[in-house]
């Protein structure tokens, strides 16, 4: 959430919502390799796990400091997209795809739920799209607020600044987090 709510400072709604669906298509990646058996794969290897969660945490480090070094763009008058919806979107799917977090709540939360009795590729396809879904729609609710309290112009800049600060401080914690994570046996 606080990658698409940075998106939304940078480059207003349209870079925020592209960012959604962008992660949304990421997470429906992970749902797909879920129901193929991929994330299993990666689970029970050593050296895969590593170097997903390794290249995701560097990703997410990367787009912090981006953040935090970038802060200017989010203090300018008129919030123009500097980059534009269809990088965001492009981000969107790899920050979302790059998290091994995601594989791994697939790989041990939907099994919980499946039938023994049906198809379990369905299932598993079923039960990410709507965790999927879920997620989307609770950053699209998170761009949406972020952009009416950006909306004053008279507090946008110290807003923009906060906003930016907060989502790039959080970005690079969640990647230093997932750098330094154990793998669970």
């Amino acid at each position: 959430m606080a990658y698409v709510v940075a998106r939304t400072v940078a480059g207003g709604r349209a870079e925020g919502l592209a960012s959604c669906f962008g992660t949304g298509l990421g997470g429906m990646l992970h749902v797909l390799a879920a129901a193929l058996g991929l994330s299993l794969l990666v689970a029970q290897s050593a050296f895969a796990f590593s170097v997903v969660k390794y290249v995701g945490a560097a990703y997410l480090i990367y787009l912090g400091l981006r953040m935090l070094r970038g802060k200017e763009q989010a203090l300018r008058a008129n919030p123009v997209a500097s980059q534009g919806p269809r990088r965001a979107f492009r981000e969107g799917i790899a920050v979302e795809f790059l998290n091994v977090k995601t594989a791994l709540f697939f790989l041990a939360f939907l099994p919980q739920f499946v039938s023994s009795a049906q198809p379990l590729a369905a299932q598993l396809a079923l039960l990410g799209t709507i965790c999927v879904a879920l997620n989307t729609l609770a950053d699209v609710v998170a761009v949406f607020a972020a952009d009416r309290l950006l909306r004053s112009s008279a507090v946008r800049a110290g807003r923009a600044r906060l906003m930016t600060r907060v989502s790039g401080m959080t970005m690079l914690g969640l990647g230093v987090y997932l750098a330094l994570a154990k793998r669970q046996a």
